[in-house]
């Protein structure tokens, strides 16, 4: 697994299912009187969304908020105050979730991030998930660790598909646009150090083939 300076290789891994990762994170069972927050933190590219999903439905009733959608059109890694105060601390207040953030409201972007109350999880998935910014609100951190080589392949070829940032070449543009600030912003707040789990995103070669519901997990956190 190709791996940028700085982030040390998670290993060894082991074959688990969604559950066997939720009981890793100390979730089985837990009921604090508010939803326990999961940050499911990675490199662009690297499987965030899906795995926020099957880990969402294995804790449900639980919700999953896109960091994406609170870094629309702000900083890139700008919009940690917003998560805080939008969303995170109403959840611990055991409230329910309407926000708008501001960019949403200026650009007229219908809609809102809306998360009931009485959830037994909430899900914070994205690029820079777990960070120092709202850190003390986070209760488990997952980190997804990938090779950045695939990672960049999939992330061209899904902004391709979607249309997201215009033809392939202004698909790479961005993404070398996008690396230029994730891959600092990463080396100053190393969440994998805050890992109760890592999960790979990408192949791990001894685990090819996995079934559906099967991943291939290590413990955190990572050091080196």
């Amino acid at each position: 697994m190709t791996l940028p300076a700085g982030e040390p290789p998670a290993g060894p891994f082991e074959c688990g299912t969604v559950a066997s990762l939720a009981t890793m994170l100390g979730l089985a069972g837990r009921a604090p009187g508010r939803p326990w927050v999961v940050a499911v933190d990675g490199r662009g590219g690297a499987g965030k969304s899906t795995l926020a999903r099957l880990l969402a439905a294995e804790l449900g009733p639980a919700a999953v908020v896109h960091t994406d959608d609170l870094a629309w059109h702000e900083p890139f890694f700008g919009w940690g105050g917003l998560l805080r105060v939008g969303v995170l601390e109403p959840l611990h207040r055991g409230e329910a979730v309407d926000f708008r953030p501001p960019q949403w409201v200026a650009r007229g972007r219908e809609g809102s991030i809306a998360v009931p109350a009485g959830l037994r999880a909430v899900v914070v998935e994205g690029a820079g998930a777990r960070q120092q910014e709202y850190a003390d609100l986070v209760d488990a951190t997952v980190w997804v660790q990938a090779d950045v080589v695939e990672a960049e392949r999939r992330g061209v070829a899904r902004d391709v598909a979607e249309g997201t940032n215009g033809d392939e070449d202004e698909a790479r543009a961005f993404w070398r646009e996008w690396t230029s600030h994730e891959t600092p912003f990463f080396a100053s707040q190393r969440p994998w150090e805050h890992a109760l789990a890592v999960v790979a995103g990408t192949p791990v070669p001894r685990f090819n083939g996995l079934g559906e519901g099967e991943l291939a997990i290590a413990r955190g956190p990572l050091r080196g």
